[in-house]
């Protein structure tokens, strides 16, 4: 297949199409654009009309699919605006960015296992995936991640008295 040729004969046809449809010219070109990649990157072939057909049909999907991320994007926003000024408050975000250092530094005073238990936990993972990770009896990991989190909460709360202390 001639690229260069199909690109040539189907690409105004197929951006005055997407034009008509989104009625921007750059979202248009954009789309069309869009259409011949996947044409490239999936190997599409066969004869000139079902390639034009083909990349008509793309281009279709890829309007709809950036219509339904806009309506999703407005109908999120008007459901929570943001407006600006709207950020955290100079001395909340300080007090959090010290917690946030408080926390890490706490975590960093553990050894590496309580660490990648605490935090693997606090991602999500089960017991069992944990478990193998740290290369423990998941059997075990209710115990060792409790006596952990006692670990952390210790060092936390020394970490605190030595600030409070300081000021």
């Amino acid at each position: 297949m001639d690229f260069e040729r199909l690109f040539d004969e189907v690409y105004p046809a197929l951006f005055r199409y997407c034009q008509r449809l989104t009625g921007e010219p750059d979202v248009a070109d954009d789309v069309a654009q869009e259409a011949f990649v996947r044409l490239v990157d999936r190997g599409i072939t066969g004869d000139r009309r079902a390639i034009r057909v083909w990349l008509f049909k793309v281009a279709t999907h890829v309007i709809r699919d950036r219509v339904r991320i806009r309506e999703n994007r407005r109908r999120l926003l008007s459901a929570n605006p943001v407006t600006p000024g709207m950020g955290e408050a100079p001395d909340r975000e300080a007090e959090r960015n010290e917690t946030i250092q408080a926390v890490r530094k706490a975590l960093d005073q553990l050894e590496l296992r309580d660490r990648q238990m605490l935090l693997m936990r606090y991602e999500g993972f089960s017991y069992k995936e944990v478990a193998e990770v740290v290369g423990v009896a998941h059997t075990s990991m209710g115990t060792l991640l409790a006596r952990a989190q006692r670990r952390f909460a210790r060092t936390y709360q020394e970490s605190q008295g030595a600030n409070d202390s300081s000021r």
